[in-house]
């Protein structure tokens, strides 16, 4: 095996998508790679801070307070300077506000893990396959009291594609299956204008089967408490302050029994703090610090942005960031692009 294969399958294997590892962190890990350089510039803490078309990702809740439509692209070139070149990771979203019904929201996420070199038991090259993995998803969300509490729920459809039929099984390395994430956030948490508080519980469903179901494992259900404060908000400045914790929930038990064993070690949580800075509604200045000890990926996030507003209704943003990716490489380049009209 090349060092690139090598790399490719040690990722894979993290990733959830080889389902005969039978790892305990859960199937479609895919699903927990968080979108946005806003989001990732801010040390991934964003449940709370959540108003763009990213938004229906990270809370479904935090939409019910959008009142324009909006969409978001996201491309993530995953790991690259590892010697991997050809793993993406892309998000597209949107979201629409309409008035005495809510806010309807859609996205589409894919992880295309590029092509990869088919082999027989003893190396021989029959030729090459392409793995991938893909959600589709509605959301419906409702500011059930104005201003003050809004909840929300996605309904995905999920498809991955881990490889063909080897000499180990008949059966392709695929898999088919839905879920369902359910989000609230509260603005201004004890009479504090600015201090917004977010409960998420993302990737809720059914075990996921690749090739064995004896070998079915558990969606990468993950809870989220997110925390954030807008220090001050004007026309020149405007500072915002966000924290976030989240814990995957993926042992052997049933669903409904995770939201209470699903607690053990805790050492497990994975920690973001961030910060983002506003001058004059134009220029964002970014920063963070993300904590995954489970995942080994510790470190600073950087991240910078441009709004640019026009004709008094539309609102385009550009955003970068920098985010710490582990031991296979230092840095994750997010790139975004939110519209507003």
């Amino acid at each position: 095996m090349s060092i690139r294969h090598i790399i490719i399958t040690f990722c894979l294997v993290l990733m959830g998508i080889a389902p005969l590892a039978a790892i305990s962190q859960g199937a479609f890990l895919f699903l927990t790679f968080e979108p946005g350089g806003r989001a990732s510039g801010m040390g991934r803490a964003y449940s709370a801070v959540a108003d763009d078309a990213f938004a229906m990702w990270w809370n479904p809740g935090a939409t019910a307070f959008n009142r324009k439509g909006q969409l978001a692209f996201n491309h993530i070139p995953w790991l690259q300077g590892s010697g991997i070149n050809d793993l993406f990771y892309e998000y597209l979203g949107w979201n629409q506000y309409f008035e005495d019904i809510g806010n309807l929201s859609a996205h589409i996420v894919l992880l295309d893990s590029g092509t990869q070199d088919q082999t027989l038991e003893d190396s021989t090259p029959v030729g090459t396959f392409h793995s991938f993995d893909i959600a589709g998803a509605l959301g419906y969300s409702y500011d059930v009291i104005p201003a003050k509490l809004g909840v929300g729920a996605n309904f995905k459809l999920i498809y991955g594609y881990l490889a063909p039929p080897t000499g180990l099984t008949d059966s392709e390395g695929k898999a088919f299956s839905f879920g369902f994430d359910l989000g609230a956030k509260y603005l201004d948490l004890g009479g504090i204008p600015g201090l917004d508080l977010a409960l998420v519980v993302q990737n809720m469903g059914p075990d996921v089967t690749f090739v064995d179901k004896a070998q079915a494992d558990p969606q990468s259900m993950t809870v989220r408490l997110g925390a954030a404060y807008t220090v001050m908000d004007n026309p020149l400045n405007k500072l915002i302050l966000s924290a976030e914790g989240s814990k995957m929930l993926a042992n052997e038990d049933p669903l409904l029994k995770r939201f209470v064993t699903g607690w053990d070690y805790m050492e497990e949580t994975i920690y973001g703090v961030g910060a983002e800075y506003t001058y004059l509604q134009l220029i964002s200045l970014r920063g963070g610090y993300f904590y995954d000890n489970a995942g080994s990926i510790e470190g600073p996030s950087f991240g910078a942005g441009i709004n640019y507003s026009f004709s008094n209704r539309y609102k385009l943003s550009v955003d970068f960031s920098m985010v710490p990716a582990g031991e296979l490489t230092d840095f994750n380049k997010v790139f975004s692009i939110g519209f507003e009209y």
